[in-house]
C-alpha cells in the first residue's frame, strides 16, 4: 500500500509545519532514542466490526472471543468505542458492551474508548458505568470523547433539541467527576450506583482541546492517531508540558492508537491490511459499508489521491511481518514515548485476526528486552 511506511517502520505523519517546527519533533525523537523508558503496555481498541455476509450476534461473540483472547497474551484492556447509525458497527450500546465483556473475562480493564459525552447526560453515565464499576471493580474504565460519534441527524434523535456548546465538555467532565466521587454532605444529585466508586475517567481526543483539558484535570489521555494522527505529537507534547498531577495520576499518562495488521510476511499482511484500506475509503467518501474481505492487489487499483488520502489516515499504522511489525511498534514508542499502544485490528477473517494480535505480543515482548511494562 502506498506510501511505502505501511511496510516499513511507521513513519509517522507531521503537521505541515514550518521547518524549524519538523526539525523540532525530529530532534526530540532522536533525544528520546538516548533515553531509557519502559516498555509500553499493549491494549485494544474494538469496534465490533460488522462483517460482509455476517451478523450483529456473530460480530458480539467476535468481540468477546478476542478480549479473551488478548487478556491470554497479557493485554492490559480492552476498549470498546461508542458509534451510532453506522451499518458496519456494533458499539453503540457500549456501556452493555463494556458488560458483556468483562463478564467473559477475567483480569483485564474493559471501558468506554469511548462515550461520546454529548450523546448522554452525565448522571446516566455515572449509573451505568458505576453500576458496572460495583459488578467489576477495579476492571472498569471510562474513556471520554468531546465528538457526536455519529451523523448531525442521529444526534439530534440522541439528545433531542439539546444544543452543545464549547463549555459543555469540560463541565460535563467535571460533573462525571462529582458523581463518581464520594458524596460529599449535603450533596442533593448522587449518581446510585455510582458514588464513591471513583471509575477512572480517560479522556480521548485527536486534537489539542482533550490534551489541555486532560492536562489541566490531571487525566490520563488517549490520542486516536489510529484514525487522526496529524496531531500526535503537538497533542502529547502539550499535554506533558501542561500536566498538573493529581491524586489518582501523579504523572502524565499516554496512551496511542495504533492500527495494526500483523501476519506471518509483509506481503500476507499487506493483503488482509485491504479490508482497513476499504473501510477507511469508505469512510473519506461517505460510503461507509460493513467491514469487506481483503482484496488482492487493492491499492493498485486506486486513484493516486485516494491512496495519498488513505495514508494520511493510517499514518501510525503497523502492517507487516513480525520483523516489520517488531520495527514499527518501537519506532512508535521512540518518536511518542508512550506510555500505552493500544491496538486497532481490522482484520476480516476473525481466527486470523487473533493471530495478528499474537504477532502483535510477540513484537511487543521482543522491545526493550529486559525492562518491565509500565502499571496503570
Amino acid at each position: 500500500m502506498t506510501p511505502a511506511s505501511h511496510r516499513r517502520p511507521t513513519t509517522l505523519h507531521k503537521d505541515p509545519a514550518p521547518a524549524a517546527a519538523a526539525a523540532a519533533i525530529a530532534r526530540r525523537a532522536d533525544n528520546r532514542a538516548m533515553t531509557t523508558t519502559p516498555r509500553p503496555a499493549l491494549s485494544m481498541l474494538d469496534l465490533v466490526a460488522v462483517r460482509e455476509g455476517g451478523t450483529v450476534a456473530q460480530a458480539l461473540q467476535i468481540a468477546l472471543r478476542t478480549a479473551q483472547h488478548a487478556e491470554s497474551l497479557g493485554f492490559k484492556r480492552y476498549w470498546l468505542a461508542e458509534h451510532h447509525n453506522m451499518a458496519g458497527i456494533a458499539s453503540s450500546a457500549t456501556a452493555v458492551l463494556v458488560g458483556h465483556i468483562a463478564g467473559g473475562t477475567q483480569r483485564i480493564r474493559v471501558g468506554s474508548g469511548g462515550v461520546m459525552l454529548p450523546n448522554h447526560a452525565p448522571l446516566v453515565v455515572a449509573e451505568a458505568f458505576g453500576t458496572l464499576a460495583e459488578l467489576y471493580p477495579g476492571r472498569i474504565d471510562l474513556g471520554l470523547g468531546r465528538a457526536p460519534g455519529t451523523d448531525p441527524t442521529t444526534m439530534r434523535a440522541l439528545r433531542r433539541s439539546r444544543v452543545e456548546t464549547a463549555d459543555d465538555f469540560p463541565q460535563d467532565v467535571a460533573e462525571l467527576q462529582r458523581l463518581l466521587a464520594p458524596a460529599e454532605p449535603g450533596q442533593r444529585l448522587i449518581a446510585m450506583p455510582g458514588a464513591g466508586t471513583n471509575v477512572p475517567i480517560w479522556l480521548l481526543g485527536s486534537s489539542l482541546f482533550s490534551a489541555q483539558l486532560a492536562a489541566e484535570r490531571g487525566l490520563p489521555y488517549a490520542f486516536a492517531s489510529h484514525f487522526a494522527p496529524r496531531m500526535l505529537h503537538q497533542a502529547i507534547d502539550l499535554y506533558r508540558n501542561l500536566y498538573r498531577p493529581s491524586a489518582a495520576w501523579p504523572k502524565p499518562y499516554v496512551v496511542i492508537g495504533v492500527p495494526l495488521i500483523a501476519a506471518p510476511t509483509d506481503a500476507e499482511a499487506e493483503f488482509l491490511a485491504s479490508s482497513t484500506y476499504q473501510r477507511v475509503l469508505g469512510i473519506l467518501t461517505g460510503d461507509r459499508s460493513r467491514l469487506l474481505p481483503p482484496i488482492e492487489n487493492f491499492a493498485a487499483r486506486l486513484q493516486p489521491q485516494e491512496r495519498a488520502a488513505i495514508g494520511d489516515f493510517l499514518a501510525a499504522a503497523v502492517i507487516g511481518g513480525p520483523d516489520t511489525v517488531r520495527a514499527g511498534l518501537a519506532h512508535l514508542h521512540k518518536a511518542t514515548s508512550a506510555d500505552e499502544l493500544m491496538l486497532v485490528s481490522d482484520v476480516f477473517d476473525p481466527a486470523l485476526r487473533l493471530r495478528s494480535l499474537d504477532i502483535a505480543a510477540q513484537a511487543h515482548a521482543a522491545m526493550a528486552e529486559g525492562s518491565e511494562a509500565v502499571n496503570a
